[in-house]
């Protein structure tokens, strides 16, 4: 997966927004103003850092050298996917995980206005 895929898979998620809080090369995707996804497009390889349960988040370092502790991120809640050297599956998988984590989290009246997007 690339960054231009990454982009199209995360805005087709409903209530999704992009843009670029900290500077002008960390493309970030958030859900109802909570982020779940940041990209830098500096980096090489590609890679993109998500939100992912801990316990996961250890089982995937060992399984697969393309994801890391998050990088400048909490190494507990976030992993940094080399997006390009995995497989483009999983890596919309963990994107579909990172997404879910942060609806969970969000209020039950943001929850109720996600739920009402079309």
């Amino acid at each position: 997966m690339n960054v231009e895929e990454l982009r199209t898979y995360c805005l087709a998620k409903k209530g999704v927004t992009e843009g670029f809080p900290f500077d002008d090369v960390t493309l970030v995707f958030k859900v109802m103003g909570k982020m779940f996804a940041l990209c830098g497009l500096e980096r090489m390889p590609p890679q993109v850092n998500l939100k992912c349960d801990p316990e996961r988040a250890i089982q995937l370092r060992e399984a697969h050298p393309e994801i890391i502790a998050g990088w400048h991120m909490s190494k507990v809640h976030w992993n940094t996917v080399y997006m390009e050297q995995l497989d483009p599956a999983l890596t919309r998988s963990l994107i579909d995980h990172s997404y879910a984590l942060v609806v969970a989290k969000l209020t039950k009246k943001m929850q109720a206005a996600l739920a009402a997007l079309s």
